[in-house]
């Protein structure tokens, strides 16, 4: 994999829960592997279950998590993380997550089909 990020861990920066946006960006990217990049991005409609972090890739399914509160969270996806970045199209089940997400997925999106259609 190159050295420029091409999967990425989006912060929600307006959520006001225990653990701030920067605290989770700072902790985040010392647990991410290689090709993974964070993004501070502001409201991501999670606002009843602060804090919400998704995860994204082209050409892979998107998720979003609410309710990161806490250190255990945020390691739980560092390790998710992991799972995604080895998945060719991102899609897990939620018995294969990290036990730590299993209440907190909000949502899964399937990918966009290619540009060519396919």
């Amino acid at each position: 994999m190159s050295d420029t990020p091409d999967h990425f861990v989006l912060i929600c920066s307006t959520c006001q829960g225990p653990v701030a946006a920067e605290t989770a960006q700072k902790l985040l990217d010392e647990q991410l592997p290689t090709g993974f990049a964070t993004r501070l991005i502001a409201c991501m409609a999670g606002c009843e279950r602060p804090m919400t972090v998704g995860l994204q890739a082209k050409q892979k399914a998107q998720y979003l998590f609410g309710e990161i509160t806490s250190l255990k969270d945020l390691t739980a996806v560092a390790e998710f993380a992991h799972q995604y970045l080895d998945s060719e199209d991102g899609w897990t089940s939620a018995s294969e997550r990290p036990p730590a997400l299993l209440t907190k997925t909000l949502s899964r999106l399937p990918c966009l089909p290619a540009e060519n259609g396919s």
